[in-house]
């Protein structure tokens, strides 16, 4: 089983920055991609940025240039710093673990950009 623990979400203001961190416990295989998604209210679930044990990472259009991703592998530990937020970037972000054809998900933590 896994477990993913968020931490680091918040209210702040437009142009602020904010940094997500997510740690895994249970049994993590050496090969896996970590990363983020979010759901704003009304809206689908979507990817933000993921980051793969040897480093490769994809990110979405609207995140890039502001938000970056790195990932502690000793720690099992995802990063996400977050840059010249923007009210559209609210929503509640959730961390990810994909390891041999399973999907983990942890509870969320609710980033709030007030403008």
């Amino acid at each position: 089983q896994v477990q993913l623990v968020e931490s680091g979400g918040g209210l702040v203001q437009a142009g602020g920055s904010l940094t997500l961190s997510c740690a895994a416990t249970g049994i993590i295989f050496s090969i896996n991609t970590m990363g983020w998604y979010r759901q704003a209210p009304g809206k689908q679930r979507e990817l933000v940025a993921t980051i793969a044990t040897a480093g490769s990472t994809k990110s979405a259009d609207s995140v890039k240039g502001r938000f970056t991703i790195s990932r502690d592998n000793a720690k099992t530990t995802v990063y996400l710093i977050m840059n010249s937020l923007k009210p559209k970037d609210t929503a509640v972000y959730y961390c990810y673990l994909g390891q041999r054809f399973a999907d983990y998900w942890g509870q969320g933590t609710q980033v709030t950009v007030s403008s």
